[in-house]
């Protein structure tokens, strides 16, 4: 049977009369750079060197209601709780915003919800038993947005309630003392697109900044020494590393990092196999984010919390080992869930504009994992749902051609709760709903997705040459690093190569090795999860690839880390 290619979209070349402007980049590059926005000279300069004028956190709405109640409740020692979500974007703002509190002097308390137990965002009954407990003032990190009810419930209970949060903001905005997100109205703090991690740390940096210029004690935390935390929440959480701002706080980050000099992190990457110097924004997303994320998954969240915070390197290393563990159990979880949905979701009986699956045998912790899985190996909106005795608990996954977000809030009357973004969100649901919703979020999809070529695209950078991959061009595109969400590691293809060599490699032979010939030079390429084509490989094909270095004890080679293949035309 013929290969399956994605759409392929191939960038423009850079115009003619451009060339010239931008003849003191390599000529890749330059096309990249102007494809992606950056029509000047000086703006791809700036991209690529991270500069940005760093925004007054006093800009964002509610910052200094925020900034004075806060330092009231330190001079009164009244007992301050951040209230944090169990990803890693919310475990790092907890980490974040704690260890600012502490270092200014306050009498503070982290609170990280249990994923089943009380579910994402504020909860009521926590709300309550921490007011109980004395706490005066409720500071949220990445959630709360959408917690109307709970915040009056909260305030009923004396507390002063705080939203600091990044997600989309609903029909109204919490009642609270003071709200932060800058994609509330009104707000005009210029950077819409900070992680949850990102406002946590305007927070903790208007802190500071007041307690520098009033306060006559000396603080020992600086806030260029949270961007380590920054950097992990925000590639994580998968924030755009094209917005100046963002790409600023990774680069920046990504530098502490490297250097490892929180404990945890160093335990982490012990455990993990990982250099510190090596470590980039793919070394979060595929390394740091996971195992962090592990925790909240299928423990507690407050095992990465701990992590992250401590000064003790036993300590640390036993908690790093912990997450390890979780995380190999959550992949093989992941796997065998996955199988279980595709089943309930009936693919394979025909198209569906939507996958939907939902079962009491699926961990709450995974569902969103599940729904993501299913949506990059079938290119459609995807529901997983924890069936629960009285109330179910999904996470969607979604597309470019559908809002996920949305169509939830065109339900919204049969949810509990829910939140998110454009192809990322949650939603709590009672189980007598079900039905109804099902169909209803099955034909909001029908009728969006009807029309559409629903095949998955690649972006392609740049058509080259086989003599064009070399280590030069390896090295200039180094540059345009960190790359992750909304500033994709490029992606090329050259075209009418002969495939010489083929194999199969890895468990279950799930991988497949090239050599690949184009009459001067041959090339070594690998595709991982590509190794079912083996028996229809063409003798010629285009490859769609990402450059990596190969290394082996004192030995580099160029490699193709191949993204798709079609037979050449």
């Amino acid at each position: 049977m013929p290969i399956q290619s994605k759409r392929w979209q191939v960038s423009p070349s850079l115009p003619a009369a451009e060339a010239s402007r931008f003849q003191h980049f390599h000529p890749v590059v330059a096309r990249i750079l102007y494809n992606r926005g950056y029509t000047t000279p000086d703006a791809a300069s700036a991209f690529l060197d991270g500069q940005v004028s760093v925004d007054d956190p006093f800009k964002m709405r509610g910052m200094a209601q925020a900034v004075g109640r806060i330092r009231t409740a330190i001079k009164k020692q009244e007992l301050i709780i951040v209230y944090g979500d169990f990803d890693a974007d919310g475990v790092t703002s907890t980490v974040l915003l704690v260890s600012t509190l502490q270092a200014l002097g306050a009498n503070v308390k982290p609170y990280i919800p249990h994923r089943v137990d009380e579910g994402y965002g504020l909860n009521s009954a926590a709300l309550e038993a921490l007011a109980h407990k004395g706490a005066r003032v409720i500071i949220t990190v990445d959630c709360g947005i959408r917690s109307l009810p709970e915040v009056e419930i909260g305030k009923q209970c004396g507390l002063d309630m705080i939203i600091t949060d990044h997600h989309s903001v609903g029909p109204d905005i919490p009642n609270a003392l003071a709200v932060i997100n800058p994609k509330q109205p009104g707000c005009l703090y210029p950077e819409k697109m900070l992680a949850g991690v990102g406002i946590a740390y305007k927070l903790a940096e208007a802190l500071l900044k007041v307690s520098a210029a009033q306060d006559k004690r000396e603080v020992s935390l600086q806030a260029e020494d949270l961007l380590d935390l920054v950097a992990i929440g925000t590639v994580a959480d998968l924030a755009p590393l094209s917005r100046p701002e963002n790409r600023s706080l990774v680069v920046r980050g990504l530098r502490h990092l490297q250097q490892a000099r929180r404990v945890g992190v160093r335990a982490l990457l012990k455990v993990a196999g990982l250099e510190p110097e090596k470590m980039n924004a793919t070394a979060i997303g595929f390394t740091l984010g996971p195992r962090i994320n592990a925790a909240g998954r299928l423990e507690s969240a407050m095992l990465a919390y701990e992590l992250l915070l401590t000064d003790d390197l036993q300590v640390a290393s036993d908690l790093a080992q912990q997450l390890q563990t979780l995380n190999v159990k959550r992949q093989e979880l992941t796997r065998a869930a996955q199988e279980h949905a595709r089943t309930l979701a009936g693919i394979g009986e025909g198209d569906v504009p939507l996958i939907f699956a939902i079962d009491a045998a699926f961990q709450q912790g995974i569902v969103g994992l599940v729904a993501g899985r299913l949506t990059e190996e079938y290119y459609r909106p995807a529901i997983v749902l924890h069936r629960g005795e009285h109330e179910s608990h999904g996470s969607c996954r979604s597309i470019a051609e559908f809002n996920i977000t949305e169509a939830l809030d065109q339900c919204a009357d049969l949810l509990i709760r829910h939140g998110g973004h454009a192809q990322a969100a949650g939603f709590a649901i009672y189980n007598e709903n079900l039905p109804v919703f099902h169909e209803k979020i099955m034909a909001i999809a029908d009728k969006s997705l009807h029309d559409k070529d629903l095949r998955p695209s690649i972006q392609i950078d740049a058509e080259v040459q086989l003599g064009q991959v070399n280590e030069t061009l390896y090295e200039a595109l180094g540059a345009l690093e960190p790359c992750g969400h909304d500033n994709a590691a490029p992606i090329l293809c050259t075209k009418h190569l002969k495939i010489i060599k083929s194999k199969t490699l890895g468990k279950e032979n799930a991988h497949l090795s090239l050599q690949v010939f184009d009459g001067s030079r041959t090339q070594d390429a690998i595709a991982f999860g590509m190794g079912d084509l083996i028996e229809d490989l063409p003798d010629y094909v285009d490859l769609a690839y990402r450059i990596d270095m190969n290394e082996w004890k004192d030995t580099r080679t160029l490699q193709m880390i191949v993204q798709d293949i079609r037979e050449s035309e």
